[in-house]
């Protein structure tokens, strides 16, 4: 099989070196041989880290993409592992979309009656309505991408 540089593996799937190095540190890319002290990779390294990318494209978190590699029994077909964590995904997107139209409507509402000249106004406002008891499931913040 062919060795590839890690230099050489990542220009061909598009990833910085540094973040292929992550991901053999976190264990979700075997570690590589050493050869005069270089990583080598053979082409295997290149379908699991097609594997990784899809799944950060699909919105998997690096938790999720280890759960498709090691969290089923080896006898698990590929497709099955894909499809139970893509039923996960579609139950958590669904949650967010709902917090999200949520969000909208009180915005919305917040806009046509809000009429305050003051911070302090609206606090009282909001106060007296009993609005800050409503509990609204709030959404994940972005967070800074992983390599």
């Amino acid at each position: 099989m062919p060795q590839l540089t890690i230099s050489g593996v990542a220009r061909q799937v598009g990833l910085q070196a540094s973040a292929i190095r992550y991901y053999e540190k976190i264990g979700l890319l075997p570690p590589a041989q050493r050869m005069s002290g270089q990583r080598r990779y053979d082409t295997t390294a290149l379908y699991r880290l097609a594997i990784i990318q899809w799944g950060r494209q699909l919105g998997f978190t690096l938790d999720e993409i280890r759960r498709l590699f090691f969290g089923f029994r080896n006898v698990t077909r590929a497709s099955e592992r894909w499809q139970t964590l893509s039923r996960k995904k579609l139950a958590e997107l669904d949650g967010l979309m709902d917090g999200i139209k949520t969000m909208r409507r009180l915005l919305k509402k917040m806009m046509q009656n809000c009429h305050c000249d003051t911070l302090e106004q609206c606090g009282k406002g909001i106060f007296r309505s009993g609005c800050a008891a409503v509990v609204v499931k709030s959404l994940p913040l972005k967070r800074r991408r992983s390599p």
